[in-house]
């Protein structure tokens, strides 16, 4: 009797942040990158994020994971030479700082442009992340840069919603968490391949993963209820068999601005905080219909 063939569903591939692992365990005994790619392995992440530090390079491909760039570009002529040196390295998603906080639309545009340009050219898919400090620091912002991007080269930007930012611009409360966010736009998030999974409230962009003594934080409760589960049923929604998502839990050192003295070990936060994604993401996968 034939086997049954397999139904291809969407993918998700969930990534550590090398930023993570700062100074780790201690600013005077850190981690090689090579120790902290093989730690990252070993705890179930699918990859790393981060720039193109040639020793993290070698790490990435000698325990054979993924890899998932990042960089800032502030203008057209950064855009060719920042995105070469991914491409050298097989590098094929890529999260774009753009500009800065008060960059108009104007000029931030040409920039947005020509990353796309380049990315197309080279194989590549950045993506323009909704990041504090950027052009698209605002919802407003994000959205102006889109629409005008849309208007005038008849295609859609390609984005990285990272929700952290604009939840604490607009304050919301838990309830509310996914509806706000997809009151506007829902397109451009549910075509994005890239995201950022930070866990917050509507007053902090970054909160605990668990208490620090093997149980999960509350508010981490209501993030992945009021946030995750949403989110992800929203992105599955009509997406396609081969459509992947490629997500990188954005939890910042102590001393970044992020992670507070009081919080417990950010990096095992991150390792519970990946293993209760993954199990949203299946409960949400079994429900997804091709």
């Amino acid at each position: 009797m034939a086997k049954k063939k397999a139904v291809q569903k969407p993918k998700l591939f969930i990534y550590a942040a090398a930023w993570t692992l700062q100074n780790y365990p201690s600013a005077e005994k850190q981690w090689s990158p090579e120790t902290k790619v093989k730690r990252a392995k070993e705890a179930g992440f699918n990859g790393i994020s981060h720039g193109t530090d040639p020793e993290w390079a070698k790490a990435i491909k000698k325990h054979g994971m993924g890899w998932v760039g990042g960089v800032d570009v502030a203008s057209v002529a950064e855009a060719a030479d920042k995105l070469q040196k991914f491409k050298d390295n097989g590098v094929t998603h890529i999260n774009i700082q753009l500009c800065d906080h008060d960059t108009e639309v104007s000029k931030s545009l040409p920039v947005a442009r020509k990353v796309m340009q380049v990315g197309k050219e080279m194989g590549l898919k950045p993506a323009i992340e909704v990041h504090r400090d950027t052009c698209t620091e605002t919802p407003e912002k994000a959205f102006a840069l889109a629409s005008a991007y849309e208007k005038k080269h008849k295609e859609k930007l390609r984005m990285n919603f990272d929700h952290s930012h604009p939840v604490i611009v607009k304050q919301l409360r838990p309830p509310s968490f996914w509806s706000r966010l997809a009151e506007h736009r829902l397109d451009l998030f549910k075509m994005q391949e890239l995201t950022h999974l930070r866990t917050f409230t509507g007053s902090h962009c970054q909160t605990p993963v668990t208490n620090g003594r093997g149980q999960l934080d509350g508010d981490f409760i209501a993030w992945r209820d009021n946030y995750v589960k949403p989110m992800l049923a929203a992105w599955l929604q009509g997406a396609r068999a081969d459509k992947e998502l490629h997500a990188v839990i954005e939890l910042g050192p102590r001393g970044s601005g992020y992670a507070l003295e009081c919080f417990p070990d950010v990096w095992k936060d991150a390792i519970v905080a990946r293993g209760e994604v993954e199990k949203v993401w299946k409960s949400q996968l079994r429900k997804w219909k091709k």
